[in-house]
């Protein structure tokens, strides 16, 4: 089976316990997930299976929308609800205008710190084990560029702040919070997430891993789950001639004038290729001078 299923992860779990379930449920060594979940998080968390993995930094790369709950005047060493508390503050000054002008200045593309508690690595090693084993002094975090795409407040209601943010890939939302806390000058955590979209992949149409168990017992895993070519849909195509198919599986470089029909614009690096057959897989679209080319990245169907 090369299927990518779209799990609703529930609080308390990591992400690889929830890889370690749906591998004990299916029965299958090859699965993995598309980018960590917090165990205090919940929501779509899509996890691949079989030759699926292979996609699994393509998801990964996708934009990614949350729901949070902030709570200000309260900072944590872990930015979320699971930490220890730092400071509390008095917040009787703080007005709504003030939280919207400071959750507006997230809008856009900004340089986030990661918060140290997290599983980014500092040589070979995740920054929260570090700090945990005492070794913080090691970790040197520097910002990285990341893009708020729409913040939309739902609800004020002192002194928690609900609101929805689509966000790109290697955004912590937990940073989001911390740092709105740091411009109203009395700090914030994040005490509730869900993530309600991942690319495609949308929390109404996410399986619990009770449905996933149901759904293997009455055969309807395809059904509700997604193919790799699905989950791909929105990269340009081409389609190779038959004389080229056996050459370009096999690794070689195929030129346009070997293709049979193609969509890809200037601005695309990636395309799904296909064989007057069907999908054959993901390839790299290569530019130099006037010419240009294609070479297999990953290979599904055609190995």
């Amino acid at each position: 089976m090369d299927r990518i299923f779209n799990i609703n992860k529930p609080k308390g779990m990591t992400s690889h316990d929830v890889v370690y379930k749906v591998r004990k449920i299916l029965g299958m060594k090859k699965v993995g997930h598309t980018g960590t979940l917090d165990p205090d998080a919940e929501g779509v968390l899509p996890i691949c299976v079989g030759r699926a993995t292979k996609v699994s930094d393509l998801i990964l790369n996708k934009d990614k929308a949350y729901s949070c709950e902030m709570t200000i005047g309260i900072e944590t060493d872990t930015y979320d609800s699971s930490g220890e508390v730092v400071y509390k503050k008095d917040i009787s000054h703080i007005t709504e205008e003030e939280v919207l002008e400071a959750i507006k200045s997230q809008m856009g593309l900004i340089n986030q710190l990661p918060p140290k508690y997290s599983a980014l690595k500092v040589n070979g090693k995740r920054m929260c084990d570090l700090v945990r084993s005492g070794r913080e002094s090691e970790i040197k975090i520097k910002p990285r560029q990341i893009e708020i795409k729409k913040i939309e407040v739902k609800n004020i209601d002192f002194p928690t702040i609900s609101f929805e943010v689509l966000c790109s890939k290697g955004t912590y939302v937990r940073s989001i919070c911390h740092d709105i806390g740091e411009i109203l000058g009395v700090g914030a955590h994040m005490s509730d997430l869900k993530r309600i979209q991942s690319g495609i992949f949308k929390i109404d149409k996410a399986i619990t891993l009770e449905e996933l168990e149901n759904y293997k017992s009455k055969g309807l895993l395809c059904e509700n789950s997604y193919s790799i070519e699905e989950v791909l849909g929105e990269f340009p195509y081409i389609i190779l001639k038959n004389n080229a198919v056996k050459y370009y599986t096999n690794g070689g470089i195929i030129q346009s004038y070997r293709f049979e029909e193609y969509t890809f614009t200037d601005s695309d690096v990636q395309a799904r290729v296909y064989s007057n057959e069907g999908f054959i897989g993901i390839g790299k679209i290569i530019r130099k001078e006037k010419e240009i080319s294609v070479k297999s990245e990953k290979l599904f169907k055609l190995e």
